[in-house]
């Protein structure tokens, strides 16, 4: 249920940026973007007495993971990494803690967020891709 997800299955940070391209998301929007999932995740793990415990503490800075606040290439790539981080965590532990219903739920507020921001971005394309590629290291 969960391959809906940009960061669900086989995935790098390409393909995520790869997701923000095909859905023409600035960085703006990608941080929306990424918002939306850190608050999901952030409210899971509060309103669960194990993980709270565990985790919860990992929630307490903006944003989530070991690429957070790095921005390593020489354009847009932060919140391509940041989201494989948090993804990794929502697919490793909090989708497994689901059932069949809540992933539905879940599956359908993402598409209606996602079509809203796409709206959102008719408004405020993403600039056009530069001839050096986007995940050049410096």
């Amino acid at each position: 249920m969960s391959g809906h997800f940009p960061f669900s299955g086989n995935t790098n940070r390409v393909s995520v940026f790869g997701f923000y391209d095909r859905h023409n998301l600035n960085t703006t929007m990608q941080e929306k973007y990424y918002k939306w999932w850190y608050d999901w995740a952030k409210n899971f793990v509060m309103n669960d007495p194990d993980l709270s415990a565990v985790k919860g503490y990992e929630f307490k800075n903006y944003p989530y993971g070991q690429h957070s606040h790095t921005d390593f290439h020489l354009r847009q790539g932060l919140w391509a990494t940041t989201l494989i981080d948090l993804g990794g965590f929502i697919t490793g532990t909090l989708f497994g803690k689901m059932s069949d219903d809540a992933m539905h739920k879940l599956d359908e507020d993402h598409h209606h967020f996602l079509h809203k921001l796409e709206e959102e971005a008719k408004q405020n394309p993403r600039p056009a891709s530069p001839e050096i590629g986007w995940f050049r290291h410096f």
